[in-house]
């Protein structure tokens, strides 16, 4: 894979300037133009190195290579919004200190990319797969998988692949996601107007309320600000799959809010002290965790939207019933049935095997809260491209991959899809 580095890097480069966060839709462009582009632009490289490959009305496209029963490599192009704070252009592609930066470089355009080289490299060094590889490649993974249901009524979703798209050794088990929106009604709220937040899967960092009383900001806290009847409040983005990561500024809101309303603090006792136990909820795949991450207030009206990361063996109606005596109205926007693969099964095993040879380490199989392609197929898992005790910068400022990275996974990849389809 060593004479594909440096292609591969500028590949990286490139896709990363893309800004496929998604947007609103144009004629043919279901996501916005960015995620289009972005998505013709990881096709036509595939195109260049001589792949069979199908564009789905810019939904999703795949690569082929191969004959036989399909196998999948499921990837995503879109990302979530930049947010604030970068020290390098979130869609600059600049390489620093070793590493390229930018949105999308580790989730999930940068193992894309390295996928694609993979198959390239297998390809030119004369492998013939036993399988049909279709390296999935979709367009709205971060706003609700309407890729992946196009993509099921253009062409078949294979039963069996992985995706590079969470961490390593392997995943064999994703919590549920349940993405839900609270109204909460307010009588007397202590401001005029009130928002935070960008998308329901990242902690909020940053949210304001106005017209506020005087009296509400002569002791504001770490992160908090009050000026002219304005309160803000900044944190740090994460993953909302992992809320303890990031610092939400929806806690630090309505916290200093609660102290002269009971109506805000009741909200806050639900969302943030847990009031009806949804925490308590665990299994081995880990507890509950519950992301407030956007809110909005209008007409009488407190707006909440709230993502859920639910226990793999829990079921979704043990979640909605201790929501349920939140006795506020909810919408579920967003639902996800977890992922519960066989740890001893072929493909498991089989990823294990090749962490073990690519890195001397037995690391065994392990769960996540985050929600990956995997749990669309029948038996999947996901496979990287997260490094056990690497800094992580997934949906968060300064997002990178480093150039030694981009080497390690490239061998690794090549070596998984080898054996997945010999």
């Amino acid at each position: 894979m060593q004479k594909y580095f440096d292609d591969t890097v500028r590949s990286i480069r490139e896709i990363v300037r893309f800004d496929s966060s998604q947007s609103a839709p144009q004629k043919g462009m279901p996501f916005g133009k960015g995620a289009a582009d972005c998505l013709a632009y990881f096709l036509d490289l595939a195109d260049k190195m001589g792949f069979e490959t199908y564009n789905y009305d810019n939904y999703a496209g795949e690569v082929l290579f191969g004959e036989g029963e399909d196998f999948a490599v499921l990837c995503h192009l879109d990302v979530v919004p930049a947010g604030s704070g970068w020290t390098h252009p979130p869609f600059g592609g600049e390489i620093a200190d070793g590493k390229i930066y930018g949105r999308g470089t580790t989730d999930d355009k940068g193992p894309a990319v390295i996928c694609l080289y993979c198959l390239k490299a297998l390809k030119d060094e004369g492998f013939s797969p036993k399988k049909r590889i279709r390296l999935i490649v979709g367009c709205n993974e971060e706003n609700g998988w309407a890729c992946i249901d196009h993509y099921r009524k253009c062409a078949r979703l294979p039963e069996t692949g992985f995706s590079p798209d969470a961490d390593f050794p392997v995943i064999y088990a994703e919590k549920g996601i349940l993405q839900v929106r609270l109204s909460f009604p307010l009588q007397h709220p202590p401001f005029t107007r009130l928002y935070g937040g960008e998308r329901a899967n990242m902690v909020c960092e940053f949210a304001a309320a106005e017209g506020v009383p005087d009296e509400t900001g002569k002791n504001p806290g770490e992160g908090l600000f009050f000026e002219g009847g304005k309160l803000t409040a900044t944190g740090r983005s994460a993953h909302a799959s992992t809320p303890d990561e990031g610092d939400n500024a929806l806690k630090k809101l309505f916290a200093m809010l609660s102290e002269n309303s009971d109506e805000i603090k009741n909200i806050y006792e639900i969302l943030f002290e847990d009031r009806y136990g949804l925490k308590k909820l665990c299994d081995e795949t880990g507890s509950l965790t519950l992301s407030p991450d956007i809110a909005e207030y209008e007409k009488g009206t407190l707006s909440v939207v709230c993502d859920i990361r639910y226990p793999a063996t829990c079921k979704r109606s043990e979640v909605l019933g201790l929501i349920d005596k939140f006795g506020v109205k909810y919408e579920l926007l967003h639902c996800q049935a977890p992922l519960y693969s066989d740890r001893e099964g072929f493909l498991v095993s089989t990823l294990k095997e090749v962490w073990k040879e690519a890195t001397g380490r037995e690391d065994e199989p392990i769960a996540i809260g985050g929600g990956t392609y995997a749990r669309a197929l029948k038996n999947g898992a996901a496979f990287g491209p997260q490094f056990p005790g690497e800094e992580s910068t997934i949906h968060c400022k300064d997002e990178y991959i480093s150039l030694k990275n981009v080497e390690k996974l490239s061998e690794i990849y090549r070596l998984a899809i080898r054996k997945l389809t010999e």
